[in-house]
């Protein structure tokens, strides 16, 4: 049987990237997939490369009405939603904390974090609605476990995500909806820029695929990890553990 059997599950940032890699995968384990992105044709291309086990939908993630269409349309489309990935974020720019304007400040942080929170809460009523609950999988980054200079925007929202992930999967556990962060390091993404110093840090020696992540939330999403919530996962090729 498939892993992802009769599951709904929407995806962020899924034109491109992780988020793609995930969709594609999800599609071959038998869910039906909600690709969100900002991307219109580049998302509206892979949604119709998968077949009508998956829709696209254009998604602001910093807009909450929008997150309210994406839910509602899911679930006219497919029925309750069971999964939920909180993919859609960026890095923005290299900064010293001197430097830092509120203004990049605050387009990071609500982008990367206020997007989890306003997914996730916006998800909860239609996951009570699905038989045997739901999964919310929030992609954080290992700049959510450890710092680094000059990306305090950054650092700031992914470590808000591991934060705000803990407290959602005690609130949402008596509905059985899990909720657990993800924390890659170096993936090789078409939008990654991975530095031969990052490389060099990491204890394989290498850069992750995306496929190396997309495993880890498909059991993560799936009903092999029913007694996981509240959990953070680092795939980072060891970097975090020197």
């Amino acid at each position: 049987m498939s892993r992802l059997s009769e599951k709904v599950v929407i995806i962020t940032g899924a034109a491109n990237g992780m988020g793609e890699t995930f969709a594609r995968l999800f599609i071959k384990e038998g869910a039906k997939v909600v690709l969100t992105d900002i991307e219109v044709k580049k998302g509206q291309k892979v949604a119709e490369e998968l077949g009508e086990n998956a829709i696209f939908i254009k998604h602001d993630v910093t807009n909450k009405e929008d997150w309210q269409v994406v839910v509602d349309k899911a679930e006219n489309t497919f029925g309750p939603i069971t999964g939920l990935v909180n993919n859609a974020g960026t890095a923005g720019k290299i900064v010293p904390l001197e430097e830092v304007t509120d203004e990049d400040f605050y387009k990071i942080f609500n982008l990367n974090a206020y997007s989890v929170f306003k997914g996730m809460q916006t998800v909860v009523k239609s996951m009570k609605k699905a038989n045997g609950g739901g999964s919310i999988v929030n992609m954080s980054s290992t700049s959510g476990i450890v710092g680094s200079r000059n990306l305090i925007p950054y650092i700031a929202s992914k470590f808000a995500i591991r934060g705000m992930t803990k407290v959602a999967a005690l609130e949402l556990a008596e509905s059985n909806i899990r909720v657990n962060s993800v924390h890659p390091g170096g993936i090789a993404t078409e939008r990654a820029v991975i530095f031969d110093e990052v490389k060099k840090a990491t204890p394989q020696g290498r850069a992750g695929e995306p496929e190396e992540v997309a495993y880890l939330v498909l059991h993560l999403i799936s009903d092999e990890s029913t007694f996981t919530t509240g959990s953070e996962y680092i795939v980072d090729g060891g970097f975090t553990a020197q």
